[in-house]
C-alpha cells in the first residue's frame, strides 16, 4: 500500500488563532506561531511538516475555513 504524505497550508491573514486545529492533530504538525497577522492574531502553522499524513482533522475543526489540505501518494 502506498505511503500518504500530506501538507497544510494556513492562510494566515484568515486564521484568528483559536487553537482548535492543534489539539486535533494526532501528529503533532501544528503549532502556533509567535508572530501576528495583520488583525493581531497568532496563527497555525506546520511546525513539523514531515509528520503530515492529511488527514484533514485539522481543516474540518477549523471555523474560518483557513487551512487546506494536500495528499500525496508517495511509493513505500
Amino acid at each position: 500500500m502506498a505511503k500518504v504524505n500530506g501538507a497544510i497550508v494556513v492562510d494566515i491573514e484568515t486564521c484568528k488563532g483559536c487553537d482548535l486545529c492543534v489539539p486535533v492533530c494526532a501528529e503533532n504538525v501544528i503549532s502556533m506561531s509567535t508572530e501576528v497577522n495583520r488583525k493581531g492574531y497568532h496563527y497555525a502553522y506546520m511546525s513539523n511538516p514531515e509528520a503530515c499524513n492529511g488527514c484533514t482533522n485539522c481543516a474540518v475543526v477549523c471555523p474560518d475555513r483557513a487551512i487546506t489540505v494536500y495528499r500525496v501518494k508517495v511509493a513505500g
